[in-house]
């Protein structure tokens, strides 16, 4: 397994340009998502607004509280991962003042993330300024942004047209002048993840923006195939865990049902004394 880049300051300079190696990150929920995927050796565990929808059964992501990531933010840091804990600001936890933004990153701070992300651009300047004048490091977020689902009318790829496009580059450049200290891209055409990359000082992290960013995440349920419906284009499965567990439950629920759980080697036995003493 080869090091890992886990370090704020490490993670702000790995630009694949300068021969670093691409950044790995995969969302965790919990202490044994945590644990497993940090055993992999990843960069950075996201603890994603998507346990939403992975986890809470939810629609999309909008559901979210800071109270609710900051439960999830605490699971994840009980496994002690050397990854960074990536901490998700959930939708209206950092949208009316910066005051507030401020405390909701403090929040996911104090539950053991090592930094906070949050989705927008130059609308958001003025609040990535104050987390970060807070001694907090941000990650931005743009493109295909889940919060704002509502206002672009559904999960659609961002920056087609070349307004669009040259809107994302701007952003990208602002966020990237507030502070943070990398940027997800999420779904965008692939020339336009790699012109941003090519644009920017700080480290891309691709999902569903090509190959050309530097570095990657997915969703632990989707790339493990236990996601409900059809994955998204980007997606790549690389076990279908969704059904061995079923035929695992379905295996237990035989057996019982057959007689055959539990056997003697699962079951406690007694002395010949108690033993006497019960049936006697």
């Amino acid at each position: 397994m080869t090091s890992r880049t886990s370090t704020v300051p490490a993670i702000r300079t790995a630009k694949r340009r300068s021969g670093a190696e691409p950044l790995t990150m995969i969302t965790a929920y919990d202490e044994p998502g945590a644990r497993y995927v940090d055993a992999a050796g990843v960069d950075m565990i996201l603890v994603g607004d998507s346990v939403a929808n992975t986890v809470l059964g939810y629609d999309d992501t909008l559901q979210m509280t800071i109270e609710v990531m900051a439960h999830h933010t605490a699971a994840v840091a009980r496994a002690h991962p050397e990854a960074l804990i990536v901490g998700d600001l959930p939708w209206m936890s950092y949208h009316t003042t910066p005051a507030e933004a401020v405390r909701s990153a403090a929040s996911l701070i104090r539950a053991g993330a090592g930094c906070v992300k949050l989705e927008g651009g130059i609308n958001r300047v003025e609040v990535i300024e104050a987390i970060i004048n807070a001694e907090i490091p941000v990650m931005g977020h743009l493109g295909l942004t889940p919060q704002s689902v509502m206002a672009m009318g559904g999960y659609k790829v961002q920056g087609r047209s070349t307004d669009a496009a040259d809107a994302l580059v701007t952003a990208a450049r602002a966020i990237e002048d507030a502070g943070c200290f990398a940027v997800v891209l999420e779904g965008v055409p692939d020339v336009l993840a790699t012109a941003i990359t090519a644009e920017l000082t700080i480290p891309t992290i691709g999902i569903g923006a090509g190959p050309g960013t530097d570095g990657q995440v997915l969703v632990f349920h989707d790339l493990l195939g236990m996601s409900k419906g059809t994955p998204a284009k980007f997606v790549r499965r690389y076990v279908d865990l969704g059904t061995q567990i079923t035929d695992a439950v379905s295996a237990y629920v035989a057996d019982v049902r057959a007689g055959a759980f539990p056997a003697a080697a699962e079951t406690y036995g007694a002395s010949s004394e108690l033993t006497e003493h019960l049936e006697g």
